[in-house]
């Protein structure tokens, strides 16, 4: 053996193996001394991942995990997927000299980084827009400790600037080592240093004006005004942001012609401010007149936009902290207008007691506890961004931009307004967050119920679904009248639309309450945190069905007559199929066992049937 490496294996620092009695007498392990500031550095910022919103079990690291390698892995797929782009094989396709790309295909390549920065940093900030300032728990816990109000505030804006530089990292640091292998540039330093700073500028942007806009008006108008229109507000920021996104390829269409005229709009579109800021750099490409103007907006809004929050971000959160130690009273009471439709549901579909009071059990639920909101936020959020996707056209006609809506697409709608309203209350719906509101039912019927009990138990949330859903439905149906080309205009248009929003609801929410066993709001934990993965592969799967039978049924329910005869019998056939097989699965759950007061339930919860 080499002298080189024996003296490696007989260095003395390397250490040995130790028996556990040499381990004992050497002490405790000494923890690394750290100061209070970085105490509660790391304490505000677990806290981003490890509330209920979240992760359902806790578990904030390896959510953290999740999303990070899904906000770093897009562009870096795209910048290897741009390879080919660049170096094509010469003659294929035919006609191809095998050069480079024309110079509006490489800037909406550029665009591309530049909108996804945009974008999920405009989403990171407002998926942990209630964090951003202190709750209770820290005010009645971290207030009665020997902290300084300004370390704790100090902290806190560490932790934030931390979040919100991680993900900047984490949304773009790849791609710009993949993208200059991919393109081949004639000079690396700048194609570099221009998308470094595109992407940056376009992130702190996004992310500094969704904090503005929360620090400003908390700041103005206080803790509980803004309670009130805060959900409708972040729905209203989630989908603008994913409407961008999803939008991006008739945006790249229409981006050269915006440009080139420099219309109004293209001057007030921040993700053109920071595509200025990515061309401007590069020596090699042509320069428009309007690229200084809107690459020095881009520069002189990211310093106004932080501006603002420098100053409003200290007011809003003292003014929050006297709110919570001051408290608020509330006093909601009874809502009159909703007394005549209360009347005809207890009269009608809800004359049984027990499924009334699930009803209205989940009513004065649902809005209550952050992470139900947030839920609803991100698939009402989803939901509008995909509508507006799919009927939205966009051309751009002597300078001006011109929007036309797709016949198709308001067919599409109708299936993606029953499918995301629906799978947002049931996801929120089997959220354990109030496992201490079931208590009342347990008490009573016994866990688990007997089968008539479970079964009136179970189908309030269902019903609950419906109702929402079918009334979305329709009134978005209503809506869609105002825009609509004339074919859809029609009394047999109409009524395939009705017909195919209401019957997808009911199906719909027979599928996704399939399975359920469980009051809304009070299931169990689950044991393991699901794969996020398979999740979503679900709703890939399911979704493009949803949409393509909608606009199936409508084309076949138009021509009237038999095939109209046909969908209804469809979809009463499927439904009383899976209202079967709700029952069989109701019935199997209430047959098991029930336990005893101090008894485990772990076996039960396996899954296992007998």
């Amino acid at each position: 053996m080499p002298e080189a490496f024996q003296r490696l294996f007989q260095r003395s620092d390397i250490a040995a193996v130790q028996s556990l009695n040499v381990q004992a007498a050497l002490g405790p392990v000494r923890q690394p001394e750290r100061s209070q500031f970085v105490l509660l550095l790391r304490h505000f910022f677990e806290r981003f991942f490890n509330h209920e919103t979240a992760s359902a079990t806790g578990d904030g690291k390896a959510r953290l995990v999740q999303i990070a390698c899904a906000t770093g892995l897009p562009p870096l797929m795209v910048a290897v997927y741009l390879w080919p782009v660049y170096h094509p094989f010469k003659g294929w396709p035919p006609g191809n000299s095998g050069g480079p790309p024309a110079y509006w295909v490489q800037a909406n390549h550029h665009f591309f980084f530049v909108m996804y920065s945009f974008v999920v940093m405009g989403l990171i900030t407002v998926f942990e827009w209630d964090l951003f300032f202190p709750d209770l728990l820290d005010v009645f816990v971290l207030g009665t400790l020997p902290i300084p109000q300004l370390r704790q505030f100090a902290a806190r804006v560490a932790a934030i600037a931390v979040l919100v530089g991680g993900f900047l990292l984490d949304a773009n640091l790849l791609a710009i080592f993949v993208l200059p292998l991919s393109v081949d540039p004639p000079q690396l330093l700048p194609l570099v240093t221009s998308h470094a700073c595109a992407v940056a500028l376009a992130g702190i942007f996004s992310a500094g004006f969704v904090l503005a806009l929360q620090g400003t008006l908390l700041a103005l108008v206080g803790e509980k005004l803004f309670r009130r229109f805060s959900l409708l507000l972040q729905g209203f920021t989630v989908a603008a942001f994913l409407v961008l996104l999803l939008l991006f390829p008739v945006l790249s269409g229409i981006t050269p012609g915006l440009l080139q005229s420099n219309a109004p709009l293209a001057r007030a579109f921040p993700p053109f401010w920071f595509l200025a800021v990515f061309q401007l750099n590069l020596p090699d490409a042509p320069t428009l007149p309007s690229w200084p103007t809107l690459a020095h907006t881009g520069i002189l809004a990211t310093a106004l936009v932080w501006a603002i929050v420098v100053a409003a971000y200290p007011l809003a959160h003292f003014r929050r902290v006297n709110t919570l130690i001051q408290g608020t009273t509330s006093r909601r009471g009874r809502n009159w207008l909703l007394v005549p439709l209360h009347r005809l549901l207890h009269s009608t579909i809800l004359r049984s007691p027990l499924r009334r009071g699930v009803f209205h059990f989940i009513s004065q639920t649902l809005l209550r506890v952050p992470r139900y909101r947030i839920y609803l936020v991100l698939y009402c959020g989803v939901g509008v961004a995909l509508v507006t996707a799919a009927i939205l056209r966009l051309d751009v006609d002597h300078g001006h931009l011109r929007a036309a809506f797709s016949a198709d697409g308001i067919r599409a709608s109708i299936g993606i307004i029953a499918f995301w309203v629906i799978a947002g209350l049931r996801s929120t719906f089997v959220s354990p967050g109030n496992q201490q509101g079931g208590w009342i039912f347990r008490t009573i019927h016994g866990k688990p119920a007997p089968y008539d009990v479970a079964l009136r138990q179970f189908q309030a949330a269902p019903l609950w679904s419906w109702l929402t859903a079918s009334t979305v439905t329709s009134a978005a149906i209503a809506a869609f009248q105002l825009v609509a080309p004339a074919e859809l205009r029609t009394w047999p248009s109409l009524t395939a639309q009705l017909i195919t929003g209401l019957g997808l609801c009911l199906l719909l929410t027979d599928a996704f309450f399939l399975n359920v066993t469980t009051i809304p709001f009070t299931g169990e934990r689950p044991a393991h945190e699901q794969n996020l993965a398979f999740t979503v592969l679900r709703y890939y799967t399911f979704f493009p069905f949803v949409t393509t039978g909608a606009v199936g049924f409508q084309y076949l329910m138009e021509r009237g007559g038999a095939r109209l005869g046909i969908a209804l019998t469809v979809i009463a056939v499927l439904h009383l199929w899976l209202r079967w097989r709700h029952r069989g699965i109701v019935r199997l759950d209430s047959a098991q066992r029930a336990l005893e007061e101090d008894e485990d339930d772990f076996l039960l919860r396996l899954g296992l049937r007998y």
